[in-house]
């Protein structure tokens, strides 16, 4: 190394050398002296040139205008149902989040609620059949429909999705599917939706239509709102009007029936809004740099307040479509009473703070709540069906 540093010293010095003039009778001795070192020169030379390059660009800042984060190295799923499928099969299944179904599940409760609370203001109650093969109806129309809207907030969120943590590998952040591919896979999904909603009575597809225009707002309402869980909330409650029809009650004709419906749609976005606040708290460091809108962003200091106020808004609401519908103490204390226990114990306990906690509540909540409230309901709903077969055999 020293051997170098000091041909490097000699080297820098012979370009003054060099460009000195000589007389033209240079010696032989003297011009076979200066010749060998500017051979030695030319490569001392280009070897100081790299060397400055290399240190110049090592100790200059990068351009954070220009400059990426490397990505995130994406892995096939290895557990589960995505890792036994086609892998050319996993984009599509990972699109549409068959893999974390807790969305569905949230969307197909305000279906079977409005459901099993029909079922008893029929005359005679409707039949446990037509009960169960309804409500399978609605289980399959809300998986498709959350897998369609789930495509739709993609798409719309492709440009958003790469810089939250959550949704970086999502299949069209990552590149796996195209736009393209994704709005035609949108249009299956609807397709598939659509006939499931023609095994309904006809009236239902004039009530279900509108909800596809909730459908397509959510995504911009993160945009230009704090409030995008409202417009989530007035399209994932949509099924609490669809029950009643599915099973023959004419909601127009009915105002009992209209006032139970609009109540428990109500309750439902009081629910909606909750559940997604505390999901919303674990994008919300990656939300406020992206320059997405949501109540927790905006309520930060007193979610637990605001969770509170929907709560109470939630079984209020709930309790006055079980008024309106005629229900009976087994609705009261299942439904309203056990989601009075199940939502306190989740605002409670709920670190807002821990994303793991956060998503542990939002997937147990939705069977702890959806489950209490779903019991009561079959369970007025199993009583008047008793009382009126003793009636008919009475009779």
């Amino acid at each position: 190394m020293g051997r170098v540093f000091s041909q490097n010293a000699r080297c820098l010095r012979i370009p003054s050398l060099l460009s000195k003039q000589h007389p033209q009778g240079l010696s032989a001795p003297r011009a076979l002296i200066i010749n060998t070192l500017k051979r030695q020169c030319n490569p001392c030379v280009a070897y100081h040139a790299t060397a400055k390059l290399l240190s110049s660009s090592a100790v200059s800042p990068a351009n954070p205008a220009t400059s990426k984060p490397a990505p995130t190295p994406y892995s096939p799923p290895r557990t589960g149902l995505l890792s036994v499928i086609p892998a050319s099969w996993v984009p599509y299944a990972e699109l549409i989040r068959i893999d974390k179904p807790t969305g569905a599940y949230y969307l197909y409760f305000p279906c079977l609620w409005s459901t099993l609370m029909a079922a008893p203001m029929l005359a005679p109650t409707a039949s446990p059949t037509s009960v169960i093969g309804t409500s399978l109806l609605f289980l399959a129309g809300a998986v498709i429909m959350r897998g369609a809207g789930c495509i739709i907030n993609d798409l719309w969120d492709r440009n958003l999705d790469p810089h939250v943590a959550r949704t970086k590998l999502r299949p069209i952040a990552r590149g796996a599917i195209t736009p393209f591919q994704g709005v035609v896979f949108t249009g299956a999904q609807l397709f598939a939706g659509l006939a499931v909603l023609l095994q309904f009575p006809t009236e239902c597809f004039f009530y279900a239509t509108p909800s596809l225009l909730f459908v397509a707002m959510y995504p911009l309402a993160k945009r230009v709102t704090y409030y995008p869980q409202a417009v989530l909330g007035l399209t994932f409650s949509w099924g609490a009007f669809m029950g009643f029809p599915a099973l023959g009650v004419d909601l127009l004709a009915n105002s009992s029936a209209l006032t139970a419906a609009a109540l428990l749609y109500g309750s439902n976005i009081a629910w909606t809004v909750l559940y997604d606040m505390i999901y919303a708290h674990m994008d919300i460091k990656d939300d406020a740099k992206a320059g997405i809108k949501s109540i927790a962003l905006k309520h930060d200091a007193e979610t637990k307040q605001v969770l509170t106020i929907l709560a109470v808004s939630q079984i209020a609401m709930l309790a006055g479509a079980g008024i309106a519908s005629g229900a009976g103490p087994a609705f009261f204390i299942g439904s309203c009473g056990g989601a009075l226990v199940t939502l306190g114990i989740m605002i409670t306990r709920v670190n807002l703070k821990s994303v793991k906690d956060c998503w542990w509540w939002f997937v147990n909540g939705c069977w702890m709540t959806g489950g209490v409230v779903s019991l009561g309901l079959a369970a007025d709903y199993v009583v008047k069906y008793s009382q009126d077969d003793h009636a008919g055999e009475s009779a």
